[in-house]
């Protein structure tokens, strides 16, 4: 029984494509929504959803069939992990927005070997997609308190 464990846990992960490109266009549909202007570099859109919690959109980079986007979550309070950070490439050929850089990590794998050094999770990429997913779902609720700034 033991060897069947085993053969599970050394088993590689295969991404699930459709699942994944699924996912990429409600963020791409979700990301426009809230940028209504996607094609101007240096660009921020910032909101407050109280107090202490506040959004930022910046575009960092756009090309005729590409943008890329950091989004952040700044709030007074709480440890640094409680502040993500993500590096958005939206692919406006395709409409599809993937994440391709999560709280520092650079160029994220398909799929990671598991264990591994620095902890990943097999599906570390599919899943920080499906976070950003949520992330915009929930900015989309407070988009009412968006504005956009130049940087």
């Amino acid at each position: 029984m033991t060897g069947k464990i085993e053969q599970d846990v050394r088993r590689k992960y295969v991404p699930h494509l459709p699942s994944i490109q699924r996912v990429c266009a409600l963020n791409y549909v979700r990301l426009i929504k809230l940028l209504p202007d996607c094609d101007t570099e240096d660009l921020e859109y910032q909101f407050q959803v109280n107090k202490v919690l506040n959004y930022s959109i910046k575009i960092v980079e756009c090309s005729r069939y590409t943008s890329t986007v950091v989004m952040s979550q700044d709030s007074v309070i709480g440890p640094d992990f409680m502040h993500p950070v993500v590096r958005v490439r939206l692919y406006h050929d395709a409409q599809l927005a993937e994440v391709i850089e999560a709280q520092h990590i650079g160029a994220l794998q398909p799929s990671y070997e598991y264990p591994n050094i620095k902890m990943h999770q097999k599906n570390e990429k599919e899943m920080v997609n499906l976070f950003l997913s949520e992330w915009l779902l929930f900015c989309s609720k407070h988009k009412d308190q968006l504005q956009a700034t130049s940087a």
